[in-house]
């Protein structure tokens, strides 16, 4: 085998500041994340003191204002942050982008005072947050949701299920999409809930091909009650609130891909310099080395597609059709790279002694989440083509 170092990314980050954040972000990922992953995805141990060391290091919060404890970095430099961490650890790097996501109705939305009050705790005072809008019966139909909120005084009691929230059951706040009016997707309104609120409660988590060390579990909501002043934004906001999140969110999702298929890429490049058959390494065989070539292309593509978005996002322009791009090609990318590693590798691909038969396994994931790739194709298509006529 080879004792190949994989060529590090070359990057093009807009300041000094931002080299040298990156730089600690390898650090904490070569030192603090990788030596670990795989034991403790193995065992299904979530690394909350990791959490705890990023929350330090003013990692929760990148691309928040300052004055609220975040960092005040533009989306282009975060989310080349959340592909090292996900090169290093899928749950680790997917983590932030979740927590960035549950901070974004507050962040956003919310008024001067709650985020005085909230957000310092939130972006670096050690918190972990998560973020429910899908339910048992409502996935991409989300508007759909059953989850109510009804106003008794200055409260509401909320009461309903979360389905499929990343951080389920350990989370220190959750943003909550709930009922407050009628059908469909103006009736709904997000709020902030404590993560330990008396009557919410996560069931065991689910049993997952991948990502075993991220909890994933069903949120209960029993009578829980919420003070109003934790309401984001108007009453029958929430949805457009959710999906404003969403597309930001699609954008982290796209970065943790990438990252993920970096790390398969490397892996696959040092197996087949070091692996010898034939009187040669197998990275002279003009298949793999095609193999190679394509996966490489792949990630270059869709590390362009993913900071050509977060460009338009830092420039205050639209960027939803280019951020459903980013997530669909990044996530069949990284589904599409895992694979190929796997087979460059051949048996010992197979095997639990490399690492790149778990990042198949966690790439599928990548597909479904925050938006399966058949919606982002849809998506795409009403931005290039027009609503369905239906």
């Amino acid at each position: 085998m080879s004792d190949r170092d994989p060529q590090p990314v070359e990057r093009q980050l807009p300041t000094e500041e931002a080299r040298d954040l990156l730089s600690l972000v390898r650090d904490i990922a070569r030192h603090e994340i990788a030596p670990q992953a795989a034991e403790e995805e193995d065992a299904g141990r979530f690394p909350r003191g990791v959490f705890t060391l990023l929350s330090e290091s003013g990692l929760l919060g990148l691309p928040y204002d300052s004055e609220c404890g975040g960092g005040d970095q533009p989306y282009e430099v975060y989310l080349q942050v959340l592909e090292e961490l996900a090169a290093a650890r899928l749950t680790v790097g997917l983590g932030v982008s979740v927590h960035t996501l549950a901070s974004y109705p507050l962040a956003a939305y919310g008024s001067k005072q709650q985020q005085v009050e909230h957000l310092p705790a939130i972006l670096g005072g050690g918190l972990l947050g998560a973020y429910c809008l899908s339910e048992p019966a409502s996935g991409s139909d989300a508007a759909s949701l059953r989850t109510r909120a009804v106003r008794d005084g200055d409260s509401w009691v909320i009461n309903g299920t979360k389905a499929w929230i990343t951080h389920g059951g350990i989370a220190d706040f959750y943003a909550v999409m709930a009922r407050t009016g009628g059908e469909g997707s103006h009736g709904i309104t997000a709020f902030l809930v404590p993560g330990d609120a008396p009557g919410l409660s996560g069931a065991a988590p689910e049993k997952k091909m991948g990502m075993k060390g991220s909890p994933t579990a069903q949120v209960h909501l029993d009578d829980v009650r919420v003070p109003d002043e934790r309401r984001l934004g108007e009453e029958g906001q929430g949805f457009a609130i959710a999906l404003s999140a969403l597309d930001s969110g699609r954008l982290g999702i796209a970065a943790c891909a990438i990252g993920l298929a970096q790390a398969a890429l490397d892996e696959a490049v040092a197996y087949a310099t070091g692996r010898r058959q034939f009187g040669h390494p197998i990275s002279d065989f003009q298949g793999l080395r095609f193999m190679i070539a394509d996966m490489a292309t792949q990630i270059e593509a869709g590390r362009a597609l993913y900071l050509a978005a977060a460009r338009l996002r830092d420039a205050g322009r639209p960027f939803a059709r280019q951020a459903a791009m980013a997530k669909l090609h990044c996530t069949d990318t990284a589904m599409k790279v895992t694979t190929d590693a796997v087979q460059i590798l051949g048996g010992y691909g197979y095997t639990a002694d490399f690492p790149v038969e778990r990042y198949m396994r966690e790439a599928k994931v990548l597909q479904i989440v925050e938006g399966t790739n058949q919606i982002q194709r849809m998506v795409i298509a009403r931005h290039v083509a027009g609503p369905e006529s239906r």
